[in-house]
């Protein structure tokens, strides 16, 4: 895995150099149109060079994709994010990011689920519905690493960018929830009555997302005071930090709880309280110009892999047309799911129905949609639902990711 890696991480540095002296895309969107590129001579050379082609697919398998983002460089991106984001800023959208996070998850994992079961009726797939289900839970929250990392890029308002910010940072987690509890019931068997299963899933929520939470709080305050005693030494402090993630990871899994929660609460806290944004003493720089460079690394790395890794996969002509029947129905759901939640709170600005257009265009997928979907075998639709999936994942990225920006300024001109 360690030679995977590597030669990953070589080319991700690569293509973000060209990226910034040629291409002047934003880092992500960039570093997935040149992996897209790089994919075509690879497949050339399958019949040329095949023992190439088979050491380079070699490369992306031993990667593995799921493993090394739920159970690895998650947790770091998300504290890497969580921890310049304004806790005061985020608190005074408490209301929103909540609605959200939670009932926006929930009505778009429905009605995408759904749709996308008719419509593969209506093209002859067979996708059992609780299997449409499943995809809709893994494609309905956005991804804070995509969110945050385009964002930087996007010339948007503040109250708007908090928004998004704060939604894509804990629906991340409330949707793996939602997916373990959906995936509970398509593989419950015949022996668990619908009150056993619907118990199951509220311990799960229990354990799972108020645990994640706690926890969080727990050894972020703990961090937090350890760095703040370290006023002398950032190196020390930097090297906290790191084990509030790493330990903390570590701890979330061997407790069966939310780690993605837990790395967000822990990042806002420390964060906030040692006023990483700030920069005015050592410390502090120590910590923002590590996790600086930490989160590029990790993005670099994860943004490559998702666009090679696309050569792996078989798409025929109904999964691709499905896959595009689904760009439509995420869209028109993640609307809805907007849309609905918004409605219920009061807002100072005079047409929300802009806000809600940009909440809908800027909930990008990444890396995560794809993640949950490979954790999917073949009894549950696994390869169906990977490659629309991905389909959905590329369009998000580069044609959403591309036009966030000139789609703000066309609706505030």
């Amino acid at each position: 895995m360690f030679e995977s890696f590597s030669i990953i991480f070589t080319i991700a540095a690569l293509f973000n150099y060209v990226n910034y002296k040629w291409l002047k895309l934003p880092t992500t969107i960039g570093l997935m149109i040149l992996s897209l590129i790089l994919i075509i001579p690879i497949t050339l050379s399958k019949t040329v060079f095949p023992e190439f082609y088979t050491f380079f697919c070699d490369i992306i398998i031993n990667a593995d994709f799921k493993t090394l983002l739920l159970d690895g460089i998650l947790s770091f991106l998300l504290f890497a994010g969580a921890l310049h984001v304004n806790l005061a800023a985020l608190a005074k959208e408490k209301k929103s990011i909540l609605l959200f996070a939670t009932l926006g998850v929930l009505i778009s994992t429905f009605l995408v689920g759904g749709l996308v079961f008719f419509a593969a009726q209506l093209i002859g797939l067979e996708l059992p519905f609780l299997h449409a289900l499943l995809f809709g839970a893994l494609i309905s929250p956005t991804d804070p690493i995509a969110v945050m990392a385009i964002l930087k890029e996007a010339n948007i308002s503040k109250s708007l960018g908090i928004k998004i910010e704060g939604e894509s940072l804990f629906n991340d987690g409330i949707g793996v929830v939602v997916f373990s509890g959906v995936l509970l019931i398509a593989t419950a068997t015949g022996e668990h009555s619908t009150a056993e299963i619907g118990a199951e899933i509220g311990m799960l929520f229990l354990e799972e997302a108020i645990g994640g939470l706690l926890y969080g709080l727990a050894i972020g305050f703990l961090g937090l005071k350890c760095i703040q005693s370290l006023k002398e030494n950032p190196q020390l402090a930097v090297m906290i930090s790191l084990a509030v993630v790493m330990g903390g990871t570590a701890g979330a899994f061997m407790l069966h709880i939310s780690a993605p929660l837990a790395m967000v609460v822990a990042g806002l806290l420390i964060g906030n309280k040692v006023h990483i944004n700030k920069d005015e003493n050592p410390v502090q720089k120590a910590i923002n110009s590590f996790w600086e460079i930490l989160d590029d690394i990790f993005n670099g790395i994860l943004f490559v892999l998702i666009g090679l890794a696309i050569h792996l996969l078989n798409f025929n002509s109904t999964y691709i047309l499905l896959g595009l029947l689904a760009i439509l129905i995420v869209m028109l759901a993640r609307f809805i799911s907007v849309f609905l939640p918004y409605s219920l709170l009061k807002h100072e600005e005079k047409k929300p129905i802009k806000t809600v257009a940009i909440l809908t265009w800027g909930g990008l997928r990444g890396g995560i949609s794809i993640a949950l979907a490979l954790s999917l075998n073949k009894a549950l639709s696994g390869e169906l639902i990977l490659h629309i999936t991905y389909i959905i994942v590329i369009f998000s990225i580069i044609v959403q990711g591309l036009s966030i920006g000139t789609f703000v300024k066309k609706l505030y001109k």
